[in-house]
């Protein structure tokens, strides 16, 4: 079984102003992520979190910053085809303008 990592992208600025006028929807996103989480257990290696605040780190330092991504999971499934077909139904994407990075976790050779 193979591993891919889920990166979830969002318009932070439409999410947070989703969040702030109307809580109602954004309670409903977070009990259809619980629904889906659930229904997707066993395709999970790592069921992932949203993400925080967003610091870039360089040879030259670190400097906080904001970007677009909102959150992660691992799944685990046979292809990047069946990987993609369980996160066809994902309640992230009702969010406008949402989208989600999929690629494969590579095993470094030892």
């Amino acid at each position: 079984m193979k591993k891919f990592m889920v990166v979830y992208r969002m318009d932070m600025a439409a999410a947070n102003k989703m969040m702030t006028e109307n809580p109602e929807l954004a309670k409903k996103g977070m009990e259809d992520w619980g629904i889906w989480m659930k229904k997707h257990e066993a395709d999970f290696a790592d069921a992932g979190a949203p993400l925080g605040k967003n610091t870039q780190m360089s040879a030259t330092g670190s400097v906080e910053m904001s970007n677009d991504l909102a959150g992660y999971s691992i799944l685990q499934a046979e292809s990047k085809e069946a990987a993609l077909a369980v996160l066809a139904d994902n309640p992230h994407f009702q969010m406008s303008g949402a989208t989600a990075d999929v690629m494969e976790v590579v095993a470094m050779p030892m």
